[in-house]
């Protein structure tokens, strides 16, 4: 088998992170032997969820078995799930915003039994709802847990009390047509109805505006769908949770921002 060097666009600070969590954990465990030390454990997960490697490829690449890398990779996604911050957390920063962008993305994932809960008829297939609100700036503040793809928007943020928690805030938020009605502090662009006039000159220069400041959270999407692990996942969906809110720990360790 061939091998290659290969890198993983992050920082030292982000290893060293993950690498003291795991230590700490194994201290906590007392674990007295494991076939990777933390340090490398951590870099272990990091390629995993950064560059989406294979599981097969982390066990050739570090010289371990594929059960031994799939183990340390679950390890180190549930410490990183347990230090990510609800929503409640959360508003403590968003509240001080001065302004928040909300929106919605879909994760791709492999088909699995009950196929239909997940499948996404505006994608056209199968996946996870992910809410994300982003600052003014286009950056990733916070992402939800994962519903199943068929979730509405506007369903899914309600279930997360996404929209009660900002308008409780007072947080001015900016959305796309798919939040029309979620009202509280939450604005949309206006949107022509069936056998209704058309959008007037005042409206259609509000949505104009609207538009390019909810542009900015595309950013914050794509923040999120730099970690290679999002692009489709081939685990099972319940545990989009734990990988995204991993993945949202990390992000805001290597940008220095919220970490704990």
């Amino acid at each position: 088998m061939l091998s290659y060097p290969a890198t993983i666009p992050l920082s030292s600070r982000t290893l060293n992170h993950l690498a003291e969590r795991i230590r700490s954990h194994r201290k906590q465990r007392r674990s007295r032997w494991r076939r990777l030390e933390p340090s490398r454990q951590a870099l272990l997960a990091l390629a995993h969820l950064r560059n989406g490697d294979t599981y097969t490829r982390l066990a050739a690449g570090f010289e371990i078995g594929v059960a031994t890398a799939w183990r340390y990779v679950q390890e180190a996604i549930a410490l990183l799930n347990s230090a990510a911050d609800d929503l409640d957390t959360a508003m403590r920063r968003i509240r001080l915003l001065a302004y928040a962008i909300l929106d919605g993305t879909l994760i791709p994932i492999d088909r699995v039994a009950d196929q239909k809960p997940y499948y996404c008829g505006k994608h056209k297939r199968h996946g996870v709802n992910v809410q994300v609100i982003a600052d003014a700036a286009g950056r990733l503040v916070w992402a939800s847990p994962a519903l199943p793809g068929s979730a509405h928007d506007l369903t899914a943020a309600r279930t997360h009390g996404i929209i009660d928690a900002l308008t409780s805030a007072d947080v001015m938020t900016f959305a796309d047509k798919g939040y029309q009605g979620a009202r509280g502090s939450v604005r949309t662009p206006f949107k022509r109805r069936r056998f209704r006039p058309k959008l007037s000159r005042r409206q259609k220069a509000v949505n104009r505006a609207h538009a390019k400041i909810r542009a900015r959270g595309e950013r914050a999407i794509a923040t999120l769908k730099t970690w290679k692990i999002l692009v489709k996942l081939r685990c099972c969906p319940r545990r989009a949770t734990a990988i995204v809110q991993a993945i949202l720990v990390l992000h805001h360790v290597e940008t220095n921002r919220y970490a704990g």
